[in-house]
């Protein structure tokens, strides 16, 4: 069955957010940049593999030293250039280090008002 819901640690909103860094979904249309701007965002260590499965290592650590907020701004963007399963493929490895960190994990994507309702669809639609 189908969630019909986004997960308890992901937010979907049009209202500002405050963010002192943000991942810009406009810079984040592959997985090649969107690994290039995690690993900027998040501070990832040098040896980041730029993959789902070095970035979910990496979420793994960060959870386990402290609470991890991720706001992505113009979040419609986001992996629009990748076919729709890599959408999900990030959605898993965030709920993963949700599910088994030690700290608790918060995603935010932001997107205009006008544009939510595509999010929303986008996000259920990745399961």
């Amino acid at each position: 069955m189908r969630a019909t819901e986004p997960p308890s640690w992901l937010e979907l909103t049009a209202e500002q957010v405050d963010a002192a860094d943000a991942v810009p979904g406009a810079a984040a249309r592959t997985r090649a940049e969107l690994f290039t701007r995690l690993a900027e965002t998040l501070d990832l260590p040098g040896y980041f593999g730029r993959n789902w499965d070095a970035l979910a290592d990496c979420l793994s650590d960060l959870v386990e030293t402290g609470p991890l907020t991720l706001t992505v701004e113009d979040a419609d963007q986001l992996l629009v250039d990748e076919p729709p399963a890599q959408l999900a493929t990030l959605l898993d490895v965030f709920d993963d280090a949700w599910s088994h960190g030690r700290h608790p994990v918060r995603v935010v994507l932001r997107t205009a008002p006008e544009r939510l309702p595509e999010l929303r669809r986008r996000i259920i639609a990745g399961g």
